[in-house]
């Protein structure tokens, strides 16, 4: 079994940045990538970033690129989400995932709730304007 736990999130203005971590423990050996998804109030659970923990490769939706960097320490017990330049529609409850998944991201993959049989509980981000 994996447990994760997300903090880091709060409110802030547009423009403003903040740094969500996520606390791995467990059987983190079982997994070989993990993601950050966002859901906000009546929209589907959004994958926007992710990161294979043995290379360290990273993936983004277009919605964040450019402005979110995901990363992880060098145990893999700890994985981090940058997030600069926030805008209004970034306000969401964000959550950490973990999975197995495939060697390639294809065609967005990497970014399917389905593909993650780890979560954490969510920890909410607002950007007011």
């Amino acid at each position: 079994e994996v447990q994760l736990a997300e903090s880091g999130g709060g409110s802030v203005q547009a423009g403003g940045s903040l740094r969500l971590s996520c606390q791995t423990s467990g059987l983190i050996y079982t997994i070989n990538h993990m993601a950050w998804f966002r859901q906000a109030p009546g929209k589907e659970r959004e994958g926007i970033a992710s990161i294979y923990t043995g290379s360290g490769r990273t993936y983004y939706s277009d919605s964040v690129k450019g402005r979110f960097t995901i990363s992880r320490d060098n145990a893999g017990t700890m994985l981090y989400l940058q997030m600069n330049s926030l805008k209004p529609e970034d306000t969401a409850m964000y959550y950490c995932a973990a999975g197995f998944l495939p060697l390639n991201c294809y065609e967005g993959v990497c970014h399917r709730p389905d593909q993650y049989n780890h979560w954490g509980q969510g920890t909410q981000v607002t950007v007011s304007s």
